[in-house]
């Protein structure tokens, strides 16, 4: 199931327009080809979607869905991720209410919907909700066979969760089509399966089956196309993520894209646990990409810089600063494009 070019969609991000709880409504409103009709955020009702988001899109951000409804949506998409994943009752309400009116749901919690007894009698004919994290069928394990593809294949990785490694996949693989190259990217999370890419909802997977689920994409698509840009999950250096590990057995990556927040020296929510140095975090990748010569070799070839947060003069110090340390290319996409990142890829 997926979004259609002309559904019109309402996007539910309350207190997310201006936190990391709303980075799947962000990456919609960045990426979605289907048109975004209302921000339902009571935080931020009234305010300019660019003032909020910087996303120069003149999109209304309103209260309630009562609201939205008068830009007739036909879907309601969940922006959210609360913490635990459950949102809360006066917003769940919105949800039944968005039913009741007519309108189909995509749901990226892990908590499903389609079932659930307070809004399934409601759903007619033309209606669906779509639960995206589903793990699919016909599951294997691993088996590093993607090592023998003939494409290139290239995988986000990062110092930490919520640092761009979904924006910095789909703006290279954006570059590469741009130069009408044979590109095609890899969905691992929910957000960028609402975009309508292939893949697979990772986090829904149960481990065994994990690199396994990854390598299936591969081995399908890679065939097909000279690259391909596998979205990055998760951290090696984070405590709370087992992500990173299956990508990289599954993936068999020829290069890596290292994604980091500039200025940024512990694991968030973790202050206890400290960032490296970046140099050190790259030999780590790459030790763990390639696991003393078991597994194919790659090498972070570019860092993609989060610099959202800083003026665009300590963005450019930052920029040349990592350089400096690294010897490797970096910049960040938002401020410059992909190209600088994609130049070692094509090479």
């Amino acid at each position: 199931m997926h979004l259609k070019p002309d559904s019109r969609i309402a996007l539910l991000m309350h207190e997310g327009t201006q936190s990391t709880m709303g980075k799947t409504g962000l990456a919609l409103l960045r990426f979605s080809q289907s048109p975004i009709v209302a921000v339902i955020d009571y935080q931020a009702a009234g305010r300019s979607l660019h003032d909020l988001t910087g996303i120069d899109k003149p999109i209304p951000v309103v209260a309630s869905l009562t609201e939205a409804l008068t830009y007739t949506p036909d879907v309601l998409a969940i922006g959210i991720a609360p913490s635990g994943g459950k949102l809360p009752d006066a917003w769940f309400q919105e949800i039944e209410q968005a039913v009741k009116a007519g309108l189909s749901i995509v749901n990226g919690l892990h908590t499903p919907m389609s079932t659930h007894p307070a809004l399934q009698p409601w759903l007619r004919d033309h209606q669906w909700i779509w639960d995206v994290r589903q793990e699919p069928e016909g599951l294997t394990v691993g088996s590093g066979q993607a090592s023998q593809l003939n494409c290139k294949r290239i995988l986000t990785v990062g110092t930490d969760m919520s640092v761009g490694k979904m924006s910095a996949t789909l703006e290279l693989h954006r570059a590469c089509l741009q130069r009408g190259l044979r590109s095609k990217v890899i969905a691992t999370g929910q957000t960028n399966l609402m975009l309508g890419d292939d893949g697979v909802p990772l986090d829904a997977i149960r481990v065994d089956y994990a690199s396994g689920a990854v390598e299936q994409q591969l081995m399908r698509h890679g065939p097909h196309h000279d690259f391909v840009f596998v979205e990055g999950q998760g951290s090696l250096l984070n405590p709370a993520s087992t992500a990173t590990l299956p990508l990289l057995r599954g993936t068999q990556p020829t290069h890596l894209v290292l994604v980091h927040r500039a200025g940024q020296n512990h694991i968030h929510n973790f202050p206890q646990v400290k960032i490296p140095d970046l140099p050190s975090v790259i030999a780590l990748y790459e030790q763990v990409t390639t696991a003393a010569g078991a597994f194919h070799p790659a090498k972070v070839v570019a860092i993609a810089l989060n610099t959202g947060h800083l003026t665009a003069a300590a963005a450019e110090e930052a920029i040349q600063l990592v350089e400096a340390q690294t010897e490797l290319p970096c910049a960040d996409i938002f401020r410059t494009g992909a190209d600088k990142l994609l130049t070692p890829i094509l090479a």
